[in-house]
């Protein structure tokens, strides 16, 4: 009996290729990559974020933090169709949580996550009809230098040069809580664009 290829979400979730690297960090954790996206189905909408963080490594599952909970409402679907691979796939540009430094703070994502795995997961998935990009380094990856001049709050602001098909968006996270008070035209315009692609994308 011929043991069947893995796939390639379960290839990338037995990668260990950071171990050394994450074992020096403060949190001394072992690889958890979190793969969640479907190669035989055609999803309506790629998330690309940044990396895991420490409650997502915890759970196995994207965005299973108060961040997820934010990134929901902005996109306006349930959980449901959110952890549905067939119709989301969530591809950040790490899949494992990177750790923290030794003042506490999110290690940003190793650049070798995404030299080993990111074109080949790009051809699997196929065009999608709708890219979110969530935060910098996945804005910088897919829209290059250029596109991103001036970082996440500018390139937010010009949305519109990429709409329909890419919306870059800033973090959910609760540390962009003061940037959404500053910036009310992120509710008032892209939000409510943002909510109607996403229901077109996925129809």
């Amino acid at each position: 009996m011929t043991d069947r290829p893995l796939s390639l979400p379960d290839r990338i979730g037995a990668c260990r290729l950071c171990a050394a690297e994450f074992a020096r960090t403060a949190t001394a954790h072992a690889p958890r990559p979190v793969a969640w996206f479907d190669t035989g189905a055609t999803p309506g909408v790629m998330i690309v974020g940044q990396a895991p963080g420490i409650r997502v490594h915890l759970a196995g599952r994207p965005f299973a933090d108060p961040s997820g909970d934010r990134l929901r409402d902005w996109l306006g679907i349930d959980p449901a169709t959110f952890y549905d691979r067939a119709r989301v796939a969530i591809v950040p540009m790490a899949f494992c949580f990177p750790g923290y430094d030794a003042a506490g703070s999110d290690l940003p994502p190793p650049p070798r996550c995404a030299a080993t795995w990111r074109a080949e997961v790009m051809a699997a998935l196929g065009p999608v009809p709708l890219m979110l990009l969530v935060g910098g380094p996945a804005q910088r990856w897919h829209l290059g230098a250029a596109a991103t001049r001036g970082g996440v709050g500018a390139t937010v602001a010009r949305w519109r040069d990429h709409a329909p098909a890419v919306f870059p968006l800033p973090h959910p996270s609760w540390r962009n809580t003061g940037w959404l008070k500053r910036n009310p035209w992120f509710a008032a315009e892209v939000l409510p664009a943002l909510r109607a692609r996403v229901q077109e994308a996925l129809a």
